[in-house]
C-alpha cells in the first residue's frame, strides 16, 4: 500500500457505485499520442502508427502542444475534460477546450514543468489566445495524424468496456477494480490509486468516470476537482491494436456456414457490437447485421441491448461449433 500522503482517495457513498459509468475520450487518445510521438521507445507497439504519421507531421507546428503536454509529469487538465456522454466525438471535446475559461487556462499552464519554458511564457502572456491556438493545433493534429485511426481505436476501447461492464454487472466495484491496474485498489467504501500527490475526497454524487486509453498504457491517472472524477486506466489488449484483424476461421466451420460468419462467430469469443464487429472485419457495418442475422436465426448468438448498443455474444451452441472446429 503507497503512503498516504502519496494516493488519490474517492469515498464511495453507498449509491455511489450505481453511479459509476464508462466513456470514451478521442482528445484524451491524442493528447497521450503526443508522448508516444517523443518517446517511442516506451510505446513500441505504436510503431506501425508512427511509421504511417512521422512523413506527415514534418512541417508539424507542435512546439506549443509539447511545451503544455510535456514528456514526463503534469498535463494541463483542460486539454482532456470529463467526457460528458459515454460517447463524445473529437469535436465535442474540442468545444470543451475551446471554452476553457482564460484563468483555469493560465493556473494550470503555470503548473507545468516542460522543456520548453518561453512556450509556456507566450501562453501565460495571453492564455485566451493561448487557448484558441493550442484548440487549433490540436485540430490540425486530429485531422493530419489521427483521425482516420480513431475507428480502430474505438473498436479496441469498446471491447474492454464491454468485458469490463459485464465484470461491474456480476460482481459490483470489487470485480470491477481487481485486475484494472497494479496502481488501483478497492477497499470496501473507497477507490485508492496510487499517485505522486494527494487528493482525499467522497464523490458527492458526481459518480465515477472511468475511460480506458491506449496511447498511455501502461500508466493510470486520475482527473479530480474542479472537474468530475475520472479514472484513465491502460485497455487491455494494447500490444495487438495494429494487428489485430479477423481471426483464422476453422476450416470445418468455414466450410459449414461460410469463412466471413465463421470469422465472426470466431470473433465474439467476447462479446461485441455490429461496429466493432465490422471494424475488426474491414466490412461495411450493413453487411455484419446482415451475417450476425443469419447466426442469431439459426440459434448461434444472441442480441441483447446496453444503452443505445446492440451487443452480441456466442450461445452455448456457437461456442460449441467453434471449439469443436
Amino acid at each position: 500500500m503507497p503512503k498516504r500522503s502519496n494516493r488519490v482517495e474517492w469515498i464511495f457513498a453507498p449509491d455511489d457505485v450505481a453511479r459509476i459509468r464508462f466513456a470514451f475520450s478521442p482528445i484524451w487518445e491524442l493528447i497521450a499520442s503526443l508522448r508516444v510521438l517523443r518517446d517511442p521507445a516506451r510505446h513500441s507497439f505504436h510503431l506501425p502508427w508512427l511509421r504511417a504519421v512521422r512523413s506527415r507531421l514534418s512541417g508539424a507546428d507542435l512546439a506549443e502542444l509539447f511545451a503544455l503536454v510535456p514528456l514526463y509529469g503534469y498535463i494541463v487538465d483542460f486539454a482532456t475534460p470529463t467526457p460528458l456522454t459515454p460517447l463524445p466525438d473529437f469535436a465535442a471535446e474540442l468545444d470543451l477546450v475551446r471554452r476553457t475559461p482564460p484563468e483555469r487556462a493560465a493556473r494550470e499552464a503555470a503548473r507545468v514543468a516542460g522543456t520548453d519554458p518561453r512556450a509556456v511564457e507566450r501562453f501565460l502572456d495571453d492564455p485566451e489566445a493561448g487557448v484558441a491556438r493550442f484548440s487549433d493545433a490540436l485540430e490540425r493534429y486530429w485531422e493530419t495524424a489521427f483521425a482516420e485511426f480513431w475507428p480502430r481505436i474505438h473498436g479496441l476501447l469498446e471491447a474492454d468496456v464491454l468485458r469490463r461492464s459485464r465484470h461491474l454487472a456480476a460482481g459490483g466495484a470489487r470485480e470491477l477494480f481487481a485486475d484494472l491496474h497494479p496502481n488501483v485498489r478497492w477497499l470496501g467504501d473507497r477507490l485508492v490509486v496510487a499517485r505522486h500527490w494527494s487528493h482525499r475526497a467522497p464523490l458527492g454524487g458526481d459518480g465515477l468516470v472511468l475511460v480506458p486509453t491506449s496511447f498511455s498504457w501502461p500508466d493510470v491517472t486520475v482527473m479530480v476537482m474542479p472537474y468530475r472524477p475520472m479514472l484513465i486506466y491502460p485497455v487491455t489488449g494494447a500490444g495487438t491494436l495494429w494487428t489485430a484483424g479477423p481471426p483464422p476461421a476453422p476450416g470445418a466451420l468455414a466450410a459449414l456456414i461460410g469463412r466471413t460468419r465463421a470469422q465472426i462467430l470466431t470473433a465474439l469469443a467476447d462479446p461485441a457490437t455490429t461496429s466493432a464487429l465490422a471494424r475488426r472485419m474491414a466490412l461495411t457495418p450493413g453487411a455484419v447485421s446482415q451475417h450476425l442475422t443469419v447466426l442469431a436465426d439459426g440459434g448461434l448468438v444472441t442480441r441483447r441491448r446496453l444503452g443505445r448498443e446492440v451487443v452480441y455474444r456466442r450461445t452455448p451452441m456457437g461456442d460449441s461449433l467453434v471449439c469443436a472446429s
